[in-house]
């Protein structure tokens, strides 16, 4: 099967999400159940989504749990530029943005659990972790930076757990994920060409440079897409300490997963002067493109108390390594072309969720949950428009309502509500090539040197319905 068939196939199969809803990339739902409470039911443990929060927690499941959900995201942002100005200090013109966010998307989570014996339990889980999909379009203000970016993971999780006894379980898991990924951003020619006729002025050539001058004048952007798919492997694990029926505590370890996405650059000049367009395919010409990345590993610690017949609470503390993600480094099979360097520097992130439930009747049990969720980056300069992330507050209203004695639904409501997020982002390299000094090292680069300056203002809601069944 060819590559880009594989993909559209994978895409089908888990859909594609369109804004991270979690800390950096995290697409931050994967149970409906879970989201009810803001994510802090990890040690409940009550469905096959158990899985991803912790395989432990199958031990707690009899006979044969199937959980399938659908997640449907609806982005509310806003852009406001706020001078962005290209690498000759120049407004680099151009609008917000428009609705550079999708309007709504859907993700699926699929889970499926099978008892082997009063200790072994086996199940396999289907999940979107990581995701973004922004289209700013070619004439907004920040072009330069990024004009669209499509982030796309599933991940492919075969589980087993191990019931030691009453107390202690014990649960591990591989995981298989895909990913695809796309980034495109526009190329200032304008700029290129002015600094061109400078450098002809300077060194005498009068005509050279009048003609560059006059070439600058008539330009258009050009633009290059750059777009690559890997498969890559990880693991996760969990141990759950059940202190009686009412009480257990949970700790869960997902590691990181290394991709290196293969691809391809393609540029395109068509919208320059038809004199300098041989030229500028000379210097940027289409070739293979790869990048490295590592999704970060986490860490949780949960715990689960029954109060009574009628009350449950819980929560559930997350770190997450998000200080592994450094630069996105785009490296281009031509010599004459340098790497593209979008800066991250990201730090390590807390997420905190408390929730509960309450059992109205046999039937229903209504849940409720709020969570306060960090975002990795530190500071203004090294938030990028590919990312506009920041901290955020998740409230969240569900219920579980059980229609037989075997099949019960879910159905779960999340407000986020970002803070503002303030960009002020210089990108280290400039239209001739080279990296700005006191920036970036040394050496040959692809960029356009921009000062991308604007504020977020986002929120999302979020709508989940998920079917489980006991057979």
């Amino acid at each position: 099967m060819k590559i880009k068939n594989l993909s559209l196939a994978i895409a089908l199969m888990g859909g594609i999400p369109g804004v991270a809803l979690a800390s950096g990339y995290h697409f931050g739902s994967q149970s409906v159940s879970a989201q009810g409470t803001a994510f802090a039911s990890a040690a409940e443990a009550d469905d096959a989504s158990t899985i991803f929060y912790n395989p432990a927690g199958m031990s707690r499941l009899k006979g044969n749990n199937f959980s399938g959900g659908l997640t449907v995201v609806i982005p509310n942002s806003d852009y406001t530029d706020k001078g962005s100005v290209n690498f000759l200090n120049r407004p680099t013109g151009g609008d917000n943005g428009g609705t550079f966010a999708p309007s709504a998307v859907v993700a699926p989570s699929m889970y499926l659990t099978h008892q082997i014996n009063d200790q072994f339990t086996a199940g396999i889980g289907m999940f979107v972790p990581f995701g973004a999909s922004l289209d700013y379009g070619g004439g907004w203000a920040g072009r330069y930076g990024i004009t669209k970016i499509d982030l796309m993971t599933i991940n492919i999780n075969p589980s087993i757990s191990f019931k030691l006894n009453e107390h202690h379980s014990f649960g591990f898991g591989i995981s298989a994920q895909y990913m695809n990924a796309e980034l495109d951003k526009a190329s200032d020619v304008k700029t290129g060409l002015l600094m061109k006729a400078a450098q002809a002025a300077a060194a005498g050539q009068l005509a050279t440079a009048a003609a560059l001058q006059a070439a600058a004048a008539a330009s258009g952007d050009g633009s290059i897409k750059i777009k690559g798919t890997d498969w890559g492997y990880g693991f996760n694990f969990g141990y759950m300490f059940t202190l009686n029926e009412n009480t257990r505590f949970g700790v869960a370890y997902r590691s990181a997963i290394s991709h290196k996405l293969n691809g391809y650059a393609d540029w395109n000049f068509s919208q320059s002067p038809t004199a300098v367009q041989p030229d500028l395919y000379s210097k940027h010409p289409d070739s293979k493109a790869s990048v490295d990345v590592k999704t970060p590993e986490s860490l949780s610690i949960n715990g689960f108390h029954q109060i009574n017949d009628k009350w449950a609470v819980m929560a559930d503390v997350t770190w997450t390594r998000h200080s592994q993600m450094q630069n996105i480094d785009v490296n281009f099979n031509t010599p004459s072309e340098g790497d593209f360097v979008v800066r991250q520097n990201w730090r390590n992130t807390y997420k905190v969720s408390v929730g509960a439930n309450y059992k109205y009747n046999d039937a229903l049990m209504l849940r409720g949950g709020v969570a306060y969720d960090q975002s990795p980056v530190s500071d203004d300069s090294l938030r990028h428009p590919a990312l506009p992330d920041s901290n955020r507050w998740l409230f969240s209203l569900g219920g579980n309502y059980k229609f037989t004695k075997l099949d019960s639904l879910d159905f779960a409501y999340t407000y986020i509500d970002f803070a503002n997020a303030n960009l002020n982002y210089k990108d280290a390299c400039n239209p001739s090539g080279n990296f700005i000094p006191g920036n970036a090292s040394s050496g040959i680069c692809t960029g356009n040197g921009e000062n991308t300056k604007g504020q977020y203002k986002t929120n999302i809601h979020m709508l989940g319905v998920q079917y489980n069944r006991a057979f």
